[in-house]
């Protein structure tokens, strides 16, 4: 193995599969989801606060288009010739009636200087009339699916209030990638129950299947989510890693991963005033360098111990 290569960073693919540079631009377009409106559960996920990631502009009482364009307006103050992806982001954004759901994705779409769109969903969210529409709008912009997996342990699932199994991932991103899809996946490292030994076997799940994107973050305690409370009452449940804990948690599991699936990222930032734990202090890019120089030092790279 060269070892020039560490992972597979999201940049280098973007620009080889779109030829421009482009940014996310995050859409809350409205939309709900399945354990949260009582036809999985109520209350969503343990650990979910949608505030987290959503970013000043993302208001349900603005349309995709608004939204987009006050996207627009912010990157382009620094890059004026910056081309865009619409990155349906909050909730479940394949989970309503499919007529309306094309409806938004068609507005983002018609947006000047937006090339593509980016969904985030839930593995149980995706209807085989809405997959159809997908396979035919792969044909003409730029499209990528990303489930939402958190963990391969059904026992974890069960208790953070997934309200899936694994293998229902496990079959539906079979039925993406098989239509020529591109599918990414999000997973928590940290979760209460899986230690090393057990991220490593869900590093190797995960490498099966046919994704082509992942991203990685580490368990965040959010202000007024389930988990924090459980945290409070319970801490020796949970063990919240250090940065440097992390980052060879995070080195273990990418060697672990097939050499092709493109490493979006590997932590998450939540807004200081809802975040309880961990508080590293790091930029998301100080992280990543602290990642790659650590792999150096260790000759580590992403596929190395895939066959182990």
């Amino acid at each position: 193995m060269n070892q020039l290569f560490l992972y597979n960073e999201l940049g280098t693919y973007l620009r080889e599969q779109i030829g421009e540079k482009v940014q996310k631009i995050s859409i809350n377009a409205g939309f709900t989801c399945p354990n949260r409106n009582g036809e999985k559960g109520w209350g969503g996920c343990t650990y979910c606060n949608n505030q987290t990631f959503n970013p000043a502009y993302c208001h349900t009482e603005k349309t995709v288009t608004q939204q987009l364009e006050e996207g627009k307006h912010f990157f382009a103050r620094k890059y004026p010739q910056m081309k865009y992806l619409s990155y349906f982001q909050a909730y479940k954004n394949t989970y309503g009636k499919v007529e309306d759901v094309i409806r938004k994705y068609e507005e983002a779409l018609a947006v000047s200087d937006v090339l593509g769109i980016v969904i985030g969903t839930r593995p149980d969210c995706m209807p085989q009339e809405l997959l159809d529409y997908l396979t035919e709008l792969n044909k003409r912009v730029f499209l990528m699916v990303e489930y939402g997996i958190e963990s391969a342990n059904d026992k974890t699932l069960e208790r953070i209030n997934r309200g899936h199994t694994f293998q229902e991932t496990v079959e539906t991103v079979k039925r993406t990638a098989a239509k020529g899809i591109r599918t990414g996946g999000h997973v928590i490292l940290g979760l209460p129950g899986e230690g090393h030994d057990e991220l490593m076997r869900q590093a190797s799940l995960i490498s099966e299947l046919p994704l082509t994107t992942l991203k990685l973050h580490q368990l965040q305690l959010i202000r007024g989510t389930r988990m924090a409370h459980e945290y409070e009452l319970n801490p020796a449940d949970f063990h919240l890693y250090t940065a440097e804990e992390y980052i060879d948690l995070v080195i273990d599991y990418v060697e672990r991963l097939r050499a092709d699936i493109v490493l979006e990222r590997f932590v998450s930032q939540s807004p200081k005033e809802l975040l309880i734990a961990p508080d590293w202090g790091l930029k998301n890019y100080e992280f990543t360098e602290k990642v790659k120089k650590r792999m150096r030092e260790r000759g580590a790279y992403q596929g190395r111990r895939v066959d182990l």
